[in-house]
């Protein structure tokens, strides 16, 4: 998955589709430079088995494709264990400012570290110009190459968010403990959250670095957290291992070890930890969507120490009982940068003008609060919109044309031309990674906004629909609808909606963040072509509409027919209401007939109460982007709001319908 696109699935298109890409090409006699391009496809393939000799036996062959940083990359990356400096070297001297090159930095650097040869780290980390590597970063700081004013916090921003053990991290946290740059307590908060999220290597690994006879004995901990607590009796365990049973029960059970705290815990913890056991609680009962979530956040008495994570379930529990002031404190809780995202900046707007906000005109500390985010462009930019009273339109002004020099720079691009040809090739991982690190990490803070708009409309004239769309979002002063919304397959999407009765924007609104118009489409759970259909949804589908099915989910007339239909099935059964329909559609149905239970609430409320991250992030984009695809075909400023509309208990049952697992559970 590309994490840059939010929902975009896999694609098929790597190792899986070069047999037959190769054959086609011999067939054809289309290789370029003597066969250079088919040298790269089977190496593609044998650096995906771990075929070392095949790489170093093709090698040769590929010289002269433009594809050439690929090859040389797989090649020396297969066996960079047993390479020697001086090799190392040579490649990076070879292929200077190229992706590859960069890469290659990375997984250098990667070895370095667990090779603790941290002298040769610090020489190659300053020309390391990507930067997004965790476990580098944790490494850079064993190094003292990291410069940071505060290394305890790049240690965190690092660490915390971490789901595996890792090397470097628990390494960084152990010297920085030892340097008296960190606090015990920031390492037991690691272990902490990653007991909140059923992360037992994690945990283990960060007690280890303070109590690693507690790292020991914690798989007993983890399989009975209540059996170890009470067994604990006149010698009770340290405090924060008690914390960390006490957050393994919560996970399971909010209620069971809110009645532990009750029944004698608490008093057995200091304020710091019983607040971060306490928020724990309220933040499960949050995501179980317990009515009780807020009271359990009522026991909290210093916010300041919580985490992030149950610093915004405390504010979704509070909205999701129009507890306006709660929201605020919240809010106000998190970190200054937490603060300023459009979700919290929104909701903090919103506390100020308490529960009686519709068509009432906002103060001035909300209306700043609404005009710093306020605009077409994401699902609270628009809200903040028409809290200010202003409809969803073509923003203004749209961007000057592109000139020929500008175009003509785009398609001379090192990178992109690689990119370009690998997605030519099929290789689309490979494709999407070159064009991401060119547009976004080549140079520092990335592309600027009119060499975006550039490279984006190359991507669109190549008809390559996700990096025309994901590029175009980055730039910043200026919006090209055209590029951000693009209408592929015009007729054939209009004319199915109308067919089925479902508004042609809502659909392209929903293929946009399935598959970004990749018709050849696959997700790692089966679910295929432009709409993302699974197979068992479309045969269930196909029955209870009557249509015919004939299993081509990737025939773009059979995937719009299904998709559609299934999403008009979906519509009705929940009443019309255009987000708990397309939840359904990321999430299978039976979920959200659960999450809607509880009070009515509006739809935006509701929206950000998604227990699932995956599914709340893909609910609010489908219907921002709604709005947006509906100014695009019709011309005419819109509303997200009434898009939204209430969401309430479940009043119709789903007739047995099949349960698409498409947002994992968290």
């Amino acid at each position: 998955m590309d994490v840059s696109d939010g929902g975009v699935r896999e694609v098929v298109g790597g190792a899986s589709g070069l047999p037959a890409r190769i054959a086609a090409s011999e067939a054809t006699g289309q290789n370029a430079s003597s066969g250079a391009d088919d040298a790269v496809l089977r190496m593609a393939t044998a650096y995906r088995r771990h075929d070392t000799a095949t790489l170093t036996a093709l090698l040769p062959r590929a010289q002269g494709s433009v594809l050439e940083p690929w090859a040389a990359y797989w090649e020396l990356g297969g066996r960079l264990s047993t390479a020697t400096p001086q090799e190392v070297e040579g490649f990076l001297r070879r292929y200077a400012g190229t992706y590859q090159e960069d890469r290659l930095r990375n997984d250098w650097l990667l070895q370095l570290g667990r090779q603790r040869d941290f002298q040769t780290f610090a020489r190659d980390y300053a020309a390391y110009r990507m930067r997004d590597d965790r476990e580098v970063a944790c490494y850079a700081l064993v190094a003292g190459v990291e410069r940071s004013a505060d290394p305890a916090e790049v240690l965190r921003a690092n660490w915390y968010p971490q789901k595996d053990a890792g090397d470097a991290c628990p390494l960084a946290a152990r010297t920085l403990l030892a340097q008296h740059r960190i606090a015990a307590r920031d390492v037991w908060r690691k272990a902490w959250l990653a007991a909140a999220g059923n992360r037992q290597a994690a945990a283990k690994a960060a007690v280890a670095v303070v109590d690693s006879a507690a790292a020991e004995g914690l798989s007993g901990l983890w399989s009975d957290p209540a059996g170890y607590l009470a067994a604990a009796g006149s010698m009770p365990p340290a405090p924060e291992m008690a914390v960390l049973a006490l957050t393994r029960v919560a996970a399971g059970n909010p209620g069971q070890a809110a009645g532990l705290m009750q029944m004698g815990w608490a008093s057995r913890l200091d304020a710091a930890s019983r607040d971060w056991v306490w928020a724990d609680i309220g933040r499960q009962s949050a995501l179980n969507l317990e009515p009780d979530a807020i009271n359990h956040y009522s026991q909290v008495r210093d916010l300041s120490a919580l985490s992030p994570d149950q610093l915004a379930w405390m504010a979704r529990a509070a909205l999701r009982m129009g507890y306006w002031p709660q929201v605020r404190q919240a809010i106000e809780a998190m970190p200054a940068a937490m603060q300023q995202e459009p979700v919290w900046t929104y909701w903090k707007a919103r506390a100020l003008q308490g529960r009686f906000h519709l068509g009432r005109k906002p103060d001035i500390e909300a209306a700043t609060l609404y005009l710093r985010i306020a605009g077409n462009q994401g699902f609270y930019a628009m809200l903040a919109q028409e809290a200010l009273g202003q409809r969803i339109g073509m923003p203004t002004p749209a961007p000057a044309p592109l000139t020929a020099a500008e175009r003509q720079a785009a398609q001379a691009n090192p990178g992109l031309v690689r990119a370009l040809r690998a997605m030519d090739l099929g290789l689309r991982s490979e494709a999407t990674r070159e064009w991401n690190y060119t547009t976004n990490l080549h140079t520092p803070g990335g592309m600027r906004d009119r060499e975006l708009l550039a490279a984006a409309d190359l991507a669109c004239a190549r008809q390559w629909w996700d990096r025309c769309i994901n590029t175009s979002e980055r730039t910043r002063s200026v919006v090209d609808m055209r590029q951000r919304y693009p209408l592929p397959f015009r007729d054939s999407i209009v004319t199915h909606s109308q067919e089925t009765g479902v508004d042609p924007a809502y659909v392209y609104a929903v293929i946009r963040q399935e598959s970004r118009f990749t018709t050849s489409a696959r997700s790692g759970v089966g679910a295929a072509g432009l709409m993302q259909v699974m197979p068992a949804t479309a045969r269930w589908t196909a029955r209870k509409l009557g249509i015919p099915y004939d299993g081509s989910l990737h025939d773009l007339d059979t995937n719009l027919r299904i998709g559609t239909g299934y999403l008009k099935l979906l519509l009705d059964d929940f009443g019309g209401s255009l987000p708990l329909a397309v939840a359904a559609y990321n999430a299978g149905p039976n979920r959200p007939k659960a999450w809607r239970n509880g009070p009515v609430l509006e739809g935006a409320i509701w929206a950000e109460n998604i227990p699932f991250g995956e599914t709340r992030d893909y609910v609010q984009k489908v219907l921002a982007n709604t709005t947006n695809y509906a100014v695009v075909l019709g011309g005419q400023p819109q509303s997200l709001l009434s898009r939204l509309g209430q969401v309430g208990p479940l009043l119709q049952v789903w007739n047995n319908p099949p349960i698409r697992e498409g947002a994992a559970s968290e």
